[in-house]
């Protein structure tokens, strides 16, 4: 290991990978066609770039992918900030009792708080990058919403149980997301 003049810290290692996930702590580069993907017939596909639950100790990192119609999960809001850039296609976002219609380059940022979640929207994929902080303890509503509700992506009562909210949704299961080759990664 090297370490820099006048610097004491170790420098951390490169992280090995195996089947698009890190399987130690450390630097890695990995490109998103190549990382691990889950999918869910309800609320899309998703990588997290990350080998296990908390791997990223400070922010959450993921990139969705969402055919049109399908919600990238429930309507919700965090105890913490959010970011996403739409990378590709067209979505609806859900925000505050309201919506609106995102293309590709159009950034989102939601105070901790805000109402949201994220319809896929127009004639193919969309793929969206989702940037929050890591809270110690986390804070989530899942409010009562027609609007949210009409676009499959409501919960069925008002809570702030993530279990109860998703009960009878399934789990994701391994798989590349839908329509694939139609990415700009591809």
């Amino acid at each position: 290991m090297i370490t820099p003049i006048g610097d004491t810290r170790p420098m951390p290692d490169e992280a090995r990978l195996e089947d698009g996930k890190p399987v130690a702590g450390g630097w890695f580069v990995l490109n998103v066609r190549d990382a691990a993907w889950r999918r869910h017939d309800t609320f899309g596909a998703a990588t997290r770039f990350e080998g296990q639950e908390g791997d990223f100790p400070d922010l959450a990192i993921n990139v969705r992918v969402l055919q049109p119609g399908q919600p990238n999960g429930l309507y919700h809001r965090e105890g913490v900030q959010e970011d996403f850039l739409v990378l590709a296609g067209e979505c609806l976002l859900l925000v505050e009792g309201e919506d609106r219609r995102l293309e590709a380059w159009d950034f989102v940022h939601c105070p901790a708080g805000t109402d949201h979640i994220f319809v896929g929207a127009g004639d193919g994929p969309c793929a969206i990058l989702m940037i929050s902080p890591r809270p110690e303890r986390e804070i989530l509503h899942y409010p009562a919403s027609e609007l949210a509700r009409g676009h499959g992506a409501g919960a069925e009562r008002e809570t702030d149980d993530p279990r109860e909210a998703y009960a009878g949704y399934g789990r994701p299961q391994v798989g590349r997301p839908d329509g694939w080759e139609a990415l700009p990664w591809a």
